[in-house]
C-alpha cells in the first residue's frame, strides 16, 4: 500500500491523476455541453489564434495546476502549460498567473468554465487547509482531512489537502479500520473494546492491507477501555468532541498507559480553536472543514490582447 504522505506532491500527483483526470475532465465538459458551445461557435474564428492565463484574484495555494494536462491535447488545437515558477503548494499573490492556453478562442472558451471549476475547488480546498496547518504551528499536531468530500472530487480534494501541508487520513471505507459510535451503539465501554478486539484479529487474519486501526471514544470511559486493550491492538483513537479539559486528560492517561498509542481529535473543529486543540498534545486533528466547506477560489482566464 502506498503511503501517499511520505510521497512528493509531484509522486502524489501523478498516482493519482492518471486513474481519475480524464474521467473528471471528460465528465466536467460533458456536464458543461462543451462539445456544442453555440455562443462561441456563432462568434468566434476558428483560425485565429489567441493567448489567455488562468491567473487567481485572491492570494491562494496552488493546487491541482496538472488539471491543465487534461484540457489539451483532445484534436481541438489548444494548448496549454503551467507558468514557470509556478508550483502545487506555493503561496500565490492575488493577480498571479498560473497557467498559459494558446489556440483558438473556439477551443479555449468551451473548456474554460470546467477548468476553473475545478481550480477554483482545489485551490481553495489547499488555501483552508494551509490557514488550519498554520494555527498549529509549534505543536506536533498535523491536520488530517476526512471522507466528507465532493462526491466524484474526492481525489483531487484529498491532493489539494496535501498542497496546503494537511494529511491523508484514510480514502475510504476499504483502506482502514475507523470503529465509530454507530458500528456498536447500545454496547457498554467494556463490551465495546472486546468486540473491537475480537474484530481486529479477524481482519488481521485475513491479512487485509490496511493504513491504520482506529477506534472513536466520546466519553474518557470508553477511551480507558480502549487503553486496556492488548498493546498494538489499535493504531490510533478518535476522540469526539472532546473538551480542551477532557482532551488534556486523555492524553496524562494515555502517556502513562501507552504512550504508542496516536491520539486524534475531531468533531466541531474551527480555525479559532484549533490551536488550542493542538496545544493538548494530541498527535493528529481530522477537520472536515478544509474539504466540506473549503468555498471558492477565484480564478479567472485573462485574455492577452
Amino acid at each position: 500500500m502506498i503511503d501517499f504522505n511520505a510521497c512528493t506532491l509531484a509522486s502524489f500527483w501523478h498516482q493519482l491523476s492518471a486513474e481519475n483526470l480524464q474521467r473528471t475532465v471528460e465528465d466536467a465538459l460533458r456536464e458543461d455541453g462543451a462539445g456544442h458551445d453555440v455562443t462561441t461557435d456563432a462568434l468566434c474564428d476558428a483560425r485565429r489564434g489567441r493567448i489567455g492565463f488562468i491567473v487567481t484574484r485572491q492570494p491562494a495555494v496552488c493546487a491541482a495546476s496538472g488539471l491543465i494536462e487534461g484540457f489539451v491535447d483532445r484534436g481541438s488545437g489548444l494548448r496549454g502549460c503551467v507558468i514557470e515558477g509556478m508550483c502545487d503548494g506555493a503561496h500565490l499573490a492575488a493577480g498571479t498567473r498560473i497557467l498559459r492556453l494558446e489556440g483558438p478562442l473556439t477551443s479555449i472558451l468551451p473548456i474554460e468554465r470546467s477548468l476553473l471549476n475545478l481550480l477554483g475547488i482545489a485551490m481553495a480546498t489547499a488555501t483552508v487547509t494551509a490557514q488550519y496547518v498554520g494555527a498549529v504551528a509549534g505543536t506536533q499536531a498535523v491536520i488530517c482531512d476526512t471522507r466528507k468530500t465532493i462526491p466524484g472530487l474526492r481525489w483531487l480534494q484529498k491532493y489539494a489537502v496535501r498542497c496546503g501541508g494537511g494529511h491523508l487520513h484514510r480514502w475510504g471505507l476499504d483502506d482502514a479500520v475507523l470503529v465509530k459510535d454507530n458500528h456498536i451503539a447500545g454496547h457498554s465501554p467494556q463490551m465495546y473494546a472486546q468486540h473491537i478486539h475480537g474484530a481486529v484479529e479477524k481482519l488481521r487474519a485475513t491479512k487485509t492491507p490496511l493504513r491504520f486501526i482506529c477506534a472513536e471514544a466520546d466519553t474518557l470511559e470508553q477511551f480507558a477501555s480502549l487503553l486496556a486493550l492488548p498493546s498494538g491492538t489499535l493504531t490510533i483513537v478518535l476522540l469526539d468532541n472532546f473538551s480542551i479539559a477532557m482532551l488534556e486528560a486523555a492524553i496524562q492517561l494515555r502517556d502513562r498507559l501507552r504512550p504508542e498509542l496516536q491520539i486524534e481529535a475531531s468533531g466541531g473543529v474551527r480555525l479559532d480553536t484549533v490551536g488550542a486543540i493542538a496545544r493538548t498534545g494530541v498527535d493528529r486533528i481530522s477537520v472536515g472543514a478544509i474539504t466540506h466547506s473549503a468555498g471558492w477560489m477565484d480564478v479567472a482566464l485573462d485574455m492577452d490582447d
